[in-house]
């Protein structure tokens, strides 16, 4: 897989994003992400999982990771795909930025090529995302993406330890300009 935008490229993960996704983790800033401080333990047994995930292409299924990477010095920023919802039936977008490369924008300019990707590619109406109310940043970042609000309410995320105010947004093609 391969998306440019005007500043980033999102390509398949490859082996050696290993080593800056564990250091984007080391200050605890992704632990949210599910990359904790302590991910270089598994992260070998991830990538792999990934590539594997990436050639069945099954958004339906599998858990979809993409490396984002910055055009003009190729640099890995952080990582974009989707993971499906069993319990709201719908696949939503995730990603996350590594904290040096926040600020930039980054994050919602490959969140809107993505799901501009996600959505010309498979048969799904629409692409969700699930953001805590706390996460100011993200839900800012899914907006600026093109995202649309239509609900707030409690939910439990599988990563959760109990319900918490959530955001849901969604997207449908054609994408805002």
């Amino acid at each position: 897989m391969r998306i440019e935008t005007q500043r980033l490229l999102i390509r398949d993960v490859i082996t050696e994003d290993g080593l800056p996704f564990v250091q984007m983790a080391a200050d605890g800033s992704l632990k949210e992400c599910g990359f904790d401080r302590d991910c270089s333990r598994w992260m070998t047994g991830w990538i792999t999982e990934a590539k594997d995930f990436a050639v069945r292409d099954n958004p339906d299924q599998d858990y979809l990771a993409y490396t984002i990477t910055l055009k003009e010095d190729m640099a890995v920023v952080g990582s974009i795909g989707c993971s499906y919802y069993e319990d709201l039936h719908e696949t939503g977008i995730t990603y996350f930025i590594g904290a040096q490369y926040r600020n930039n924008g980054y994050a919602a300019e490959a969140a809107k090529a993505y799901a501009a990707y996600f959505l010309d590619r498979y048969p799904a109406k629409q692409l969700i995302a699930t953001v805590k109310d706390e996460n100011i940043p993200s839900w800012k970042t899914v907006e600026k993406a093109g995202f649309v609000l239509t609900e707030k309410r409690m939910y439990k995320d599988l990563n959760d330890d109990k319900e918490e105010l959530y955001h849901f947004y969604k997207i449908s093609s054609p994408i805002p300009s």
